[in-house]
């Protein structure tokens, strides 16, 4: 499955856009004109759509209770990253709980991959705090950075691999076959919100070859 992610400027642009796609990700710290009505008015249309909002434009407590209100208003998953406050993640997945909504909880390297003991305690301490799906995103430099993030895929529990850069692309076309929920990709090319960031008909395509593999 691939969730499409939209870093739109406008909440205008964003609507015109959405009934495009069945699954994306929604990075409203992207948005300029965000508010809690406009939240509204971009999750409560749409059945599939995640909630994310990287930290730093926004103060933390305006971003949990933006992610909290897009939960509220309909958003399917919310994604929280694993640094985030404790009372600031708590808040979100109540937010979540309430709403039968799905709680991703994510971990970002944008400077590596960290060994697998550290990758398996993230893993551990995102299900802890509460994540139905947790979500693995780093640096890949080569071969064993990809093959050590798609081993965490041996694991019943839902993961999001991704190896960021050029060479953990691989990842973001092979996790998906080998047990990652979903994969995360471009609307088109040069609309990436993530280093090797692929899009969507690439991805479609080179899965359609591989169909007889």
């Amino acid at each position: 499955m691939i969730c499409v992610s939209l870093a739109e400027k406008s909440t205008a642009e964003l609507l015109a856009v959405l009934p495009e796609y069945p699954f994306a990700e929604i990075r409203l710290d992207a948005v300029d004109d965000l508010s809690e009505k406009m939240i509204k008015k971009i999750f409560a249309g749409h059945p599939r759509l995640i909630a994310t909002h990287r930290p730093g434009r926004i103060s933390e407590p305006e971003r949990i209770d933006l992610l909290a209100a897009a939960v509220s208003a309909g958003a399917a998953y919310v994604d929280i990253e694993i640094e985030t406050n404790p009372a600031g993640i708590q808040k979100v997945v109540a937010a979540a709980r309430a709403h039968n909504r799905r709680v991703i909880v994510s971990f970002h390297d944008e400077s590596g991959t960290p060994s697998r003991d550290v990758l398996e305690d993230i893993r551990r301490r995102g299900f802890a705090a509460g994540a139905d799906l947790v979500k693995i995103a780093c640096l890949s430099r080569g071969p064993a950075d990809n093959a050590r993030l798609l081993g965490l895929l041996d694991d019943p529990r839902p993961t999001v691999v991704i190896g960021m850069g050029v060479a953990g692309r691989i990842t973001r076309l092979v996790a998906p076959l080998l047990g990652s929920p979903f994969t995360y990709a471009s609307p088109s090319a040069g609309k990436e919100t993530a280093a090797g960031q692929l899009d969507a008909d690439f991805i479609r395509r080179s899965w359609e070859a591989w169909k007889d593999v």
